[in-house]
């Protein structure tokens, strides 16, 4: 699968300030994590968000936002955003602050 440079930028761009963001190749895509959690992912198919198990209903309730599927099962609280979502300022850095706050909660790896 391609990655998308386009979002890469836009994802590094806004988690660039933020304490203990790394990044790297993951899922066909690119990825950046907090403290070694998966926060969020890029990829020509769209935005990968962690949100966290029963944290995700809000987001998906928003039109272009769909539950992230792995092998045929629905992964709780993972979502996908569509170009259309994710290119919009204000429901990306939604997205991000939820995936941030869910990803800082978890243990560090």
């Amino acid at each position: 699968m391609a990655r998308d440079k386009g979002l890469e930028e836009l994802l590094t761009d806004e988690l660039r300030e933020e304490p203990g963001i790394t990044e790297k190749a993951m899922f066909g895509g690119w990825v950046w994590l907090v403290n070694g959690n998966l926060l969020c992912g890029a990829r020509e198919d769209g935005m990968l968000a962690r949100l966290g198990k029963d944290k995700d209903a809000w987001a998906l309730q928003i039109p272009g936002i769909v539950p992230m599927i792995s092998q045929g099962r629905r992964m709780q609280g993972w979502v996908w955003a569509a170009p259309e979502v994710y290119g919009k300022d204000a429901l990306r850095r939604k997205l991000m602050d939820a995936a941030l706050e869910f990803a800082r909660s978890l243990p560090a790896k």
